[in-house]
């Protein structure tokens, strides 16, 4: 009897196919053109929503008000990143002059691209970043034990800008402008963070952790089978800060830990006009843990409109052998000794791009 085409493939069989399905070139939306029915093999988790139960009804990720005068909001933020690690953002329009038709915009652009015919779209695809930007499928497509349920054009912001000829012409003003507005965001929450920790507003900042910038611009294709696969498995962001922009249709999960160590899972539903920030595990690392970065990640939604969302990743723009990171100094002391070791940018991204997004956490890589 022939194989269901949903079940696990072989061990044997699954290089050959994961081969195929990259040369098709037309990543996840490209399996939606050709008419399944089913999930693949590749993309097939087993009981991938086991793991935790969902939160009660009512919980949800803590807001921090920008308009609030900025001691309030540093207040607000810091009490986030420690509880939570998420929060949502609002009134970032008003009080940075962000236009109100960002993100939407770029949200709009993304999906556009997304939605090209498949010969046009290919022509984009590749797991390298020439000019400092990709689109392909699921950037550890070749680690992880089960693919997830995504597409995603990849931009490199800094240290060095991509260049714009790369980006697909559909999207790439909008890329390119909420890049810029992103970052006055970006700005004004590493402010209010180092605050938070005491330092100053200016101590992240100093740290170049704005000038590293990577956008990843996800398409979350209607699937067949939601419950048999995944948007993106549960894992930590290797990251100092994350700007998240996501669109209506929801599927965003963060875990959530009692203080008896009860954990599960909460839905970050979309709040019209407002941001998700979440810490990243760099972020977790300077402050020594006052702050912490958690688990997330992506379910399948069962409406029949694929999820787009657009994150930019802040990390460090200073790199090099001789240049280190780890706990801040400030926050160390007799009392409070580091609780990480001190590395270089490359080994950080070394360590998090030679995993799958599912496994050990990057964090633990660095601990004393």
């Amino acid at each position: 009897m022939a194989a269901s085409p949903s079940a696990p493939a072989p061990q044997s069989d699954r290089a050959a196919l994961l081969k195929a399905f990259d040369e098709s070139r037309t990543g996840v939306r490209g399996l939606v053109e050709s008419g399944v029915s089913s999930v693949p093999a590749l993309f097939v988790h087993p009981d991938p929503y086991a793991s935790a139960p969902l939160a009660p009804p009512g919980v949800s990720i803590p807001v921090v008000d920008l308009s609030l005068p900025a001691t309030l909001a540093a207040a607000a933020a810091a009490e986030a990143a420690r509880s939570w690690g998420f929060f949502h953002l609002i009134n970032h329009h008003q009080a940075l002059g962000v236009p109100e038709d960002y993100p939407a915009r770029a949200l709009a652009a993304v999906r556009a691209f997304n939605e090209l015919p498949a010969a046009e779209r290919a022509a984009h695809y590749g797991r390298a970043m020439p000019g400092g930007v990709s689109y392909s499928s699921n950037v550890d497509l070749f680690q992880a034990p089960a693919a997830s349920w995504r597409d995603t054009i990849r931009i490199a912001f800094g240290p060095e800008r991509p260049d714009p000829a790369r980006i697909p012409a559909v999207c790439r003003d909008e890329a390119l402008e909420w890049d810029a507005h992103a970052t006055a965001v970006g700005r004004a929450l590493l402010g209010l963070l180092s605050e938070g920790l005491g330092l100053g507003p200016t101590k992240l900042e100093e740290a170049s952790c704005l000038e590293g910038r990577v956008m990843v611009c996800h398409y979350y294709p209607v699937c067949p089978e939601p419950e048999r696969t995944m948007g993106v498995v549960p894992h930590t962001d290797p990251a100092v800060l994350t700007v998240l922009a996501q669109d209506c249709v929801g599927g965003l999960q963060v875990k959530q830990t009692d203080d008896d160590g009860t954990s599960y899972w909460v839905d970050v539903n979309p709040v019209p006009g407002a941001l998700v920030i979440n810490v990243g595990d760099l972020l977790q690392i300077m402050s020594n843990d006052k702050y912490k970065s958690v688990d997330h990640r992506v379910i399948m939604n069962t409406r029949k409109e694929a999820r787009v969302s657009i994150a930019i990743f802040f990390n460090p723009g200073k790199r090099g052998d001789s240049v280190f990171y780890g706990p801040l100094p400030e926050l160390v002391s007799a009392d409070n000794p580091p609780k990480y070791r001190n590395f270089t940018i490359s080994e950080f991204l070394g360590t998090f791009f030679r995993r799958n997004l599912s496994s050990k956490a990057p964090v633990d890589h660095f601990k004393l």
